[in-house]
């Protein structure tokens, strides 16, 4: 078992920028692979990055590519979203889910526990 609580999110305008944060406790951090997702009003869940157990192996969404980082810290049992060059469709609630596995994957059924999310707004 692990719980996850993300802190970081905020308003912003356009172009600025914002870093997540999710710290975890429980069970070894170093166990989970790591991803962030995101849910605007109205949309689905969807994929942001994700990192492998080690953080030798990150993925992004095409939308995010070049713009966003995920990192981690495991001796801090945290795990980091960098968002650069914001864009108002980055609008949404950001959350950060853990899995069993040894690299991070793009769907949300694979990950086994989640945070309770944080908002992040980025105005025109």
């Amino acid at each position: 078992q692990v719980q996850l609580v993300e802190s970081g999110g905020g308003l912003v305008q356009a172009g600025g920028a914002l870093r997540l944060s999710c710290a975890a406790t429980g069970r070894p951090f170093s166990s989970y692979a790591l991803g962030w997702f995101r849910q605007a009003p109205g949309k689905e869940r969807e994929f942001v990055a994700a990192i492998s157990r080690s953080g030798g192996m990150t993925y992004y969404a095409n939308s995010v590519k070049g713009r966003f980082t995920i990192s981690r810290d495991n001796a801090k049992n945290t795990v980091y979203l960098q968002m650069n060059s914001l864009k108002p469709e980055d609008t949404a609630v950001y959350y950060c889910a853990a899995r069993s596995g040894v690299v991070g994957t793009t769907t949300p059924e694979e990950y086994d526990y989640w945070g309770q999310g944080t908002q992040v707004t980025v105005s025109s």
